[in-house]
């Protein structure tokens, strides 16, 4: 596999499509074994050791607070809107349902420090566009705040132009504490 994305992205040909479609495309990926979150995190090109706010990033992290989280996840999918000494602010976007993360990123888009998609395309958020504009209200609840000293990996930066594609990948790895489970 070239790049995981590579194919999803060929296939829209550049155009927007619904969320329905996005889902129909994982499904064909993640159903025909030539998908592996392990290989997506060796991509060596798109690894870096830091973030940048507006980007979105994917990586393995394991929380300070983990024994009194009722749950967390592993492989947190993060747009970083705030930088802080000992780590960074940002939305994870696992915590949010698929068709929710499908409309969060749609309502970002409008955010975007540029017209023309590049791999630089970033957008502009900050807690106060998160907590005021009403259709960002869902992604209040998805806001964590990562620990420098607790991410156990390099950042696989996600191009914008495949934001979507890896908002409705299955990379999710929550843990429960109390049994609990998902549904």
């Amino acid at each position: 596999m070239n790049d995981a994305f590579d194919k999803i992205r060929l296939s829209a040909d550049g155009t927007r499509k619904s969320q329905k479609w996005y889902q129909s495309q994982i499904n064909q990926l993640t159903g025909s074994g030539n998908f592996s979150v392990e290989e997506l995190m060796r991509n060596r090109k798109q690894l870096t050791k830091t973030i940048i706010p507006g980007g979105m990033y994917l990586f393995y992290y394991d929380p300070k607070h983990k024994l009194t989280l009722p749950m967390y996840d592993t492989l947190p999918l993060v747009l970083p809107f705030r930088q802080v000494p000992d780590g960074f602010f940002g939305i994870n976007l696992h915590y949010l349902p698929y068709m929710l993360r499908f409309r969060t990123l749609g309502h970002l888009s409008k955010l975007a420090n540029t017209d023309k998609i590049t791999e630089d395309t970033r957008i502009n958020l900050s807690w106060q566009i998160i907590s005021s504009v009403s259709t960002l209200a869902p992604a209040k609840d998805a806001v964590k705040h990562y620990l420098t000293a607790h991410v156990k990996s390099s950042f696989l930066k996600i191009n914008y132009a495949d934001w979507i594609t890896a908002s409705q990948l299955p990379l999710e790895r929550f843990v429960y504490n109390n049994n609990t489970r998902r549904k």
